[in-house]
């Protein structure tokens, strides 16, 4: 039990750090902790149909392209996994707060996005830390669980836009905002898991920098719009 209790805290730790660094950034008007719970939730349904939908979209792929095709892992990474895990965080994520009388301030679409990832995050993480064993723990704390959550943060900020759109009565332009934020994450993602998949020099020295740039970018939003947030 010891051992197992080692690999849990291992896995989840990195995601609970964040959320808190989150958490602790909505100055403002704190978010219910039973709302937050909920969406860490519905990150973890989703993680849960990502690998149900994946596994459907790999047979699919499997029989039009070759996985020793150079495209195939392009595809894989943006068509599948990026769209896939994305979509079903972007589900949860809707389903649990746009209509919410909570959701009343700008940052809180970035806090909504970040605790449905970080909830889709640990769960995958507990997976990798129990299959792979602790050595991957260290790369993934670094890498994986602070990636999903700037994939995120920029869905959130949009969302969040797209929620003051709404309630000035632009329904229209709140879509094109949702989409945008959806979209970018996709992009982010998609690229994100292609460079590391491919393992060739090139691809690894764009993958530390895409990585250097992102953290910086993510740090960036979360700061600013942790300090300009006004009511929507």
């Amino acid at each position: 039990m010891t051992t197992l209790a080692i690999y849990i805290a291992a896995a989840l730790g990195p995601a609970a750090i964040l959320m808190y660094y989150v958490y602790k950034k909505d100055r403002i008007e704190k978010e219910p902790l039973d709302l937050l719970g909920k969406l860490i939730f519905g990150g973890c349904l989703a993680a849960v149909l990502s690998g149900v939908l994946e596994q459907g979209g790999i047979t699919i792929l499997d029989k039009f392209v070759e996985p020793s095709h150079p495209f195939y892992v392009i595809l894989l990474a943006f068509l599948i996994v990026a769209v896939v895990e994305e979509g079903t965080k972007y589900f949860f994520l809707k389903r649990r707060t746009w209509r919410s009388e909570h959701f009343n301030y700008c940052f809180d679409g970035i806090v909504y996005a970040v605790f449905v990832s970080l909830g889709f995050a640990g769960l995958e993480n507990i997976g990798y830390v129990l299959g792979y064993g602790l050595s991957v723990a260290p790369m993934r704390a670094f890498l994986s669980i602070p990636a999903h959550m700037g994939f995120s943060v920029f869905m959130g900020y949009f969302y969040g836009r797209g929620k003051r759109l709404e309630l000035m009565g632009y329904s229209g332009k709140a879509r094109v905002e949702r989409i945008i934020g959806y979209l970018l994450a996709v992009f982010l993602h998609g690229f994100y898991d292609t460079c590391a998949m491919m393992g060739t020099e090139l691809a690894s020295t764009i993958f530390f920098i895409f990585v250097v740039i992102v953290d910086i970018a993510v740090i960036y939003t979360i700061h600013r719009g942790s300090k300009e947030d006004e009511p929507l």
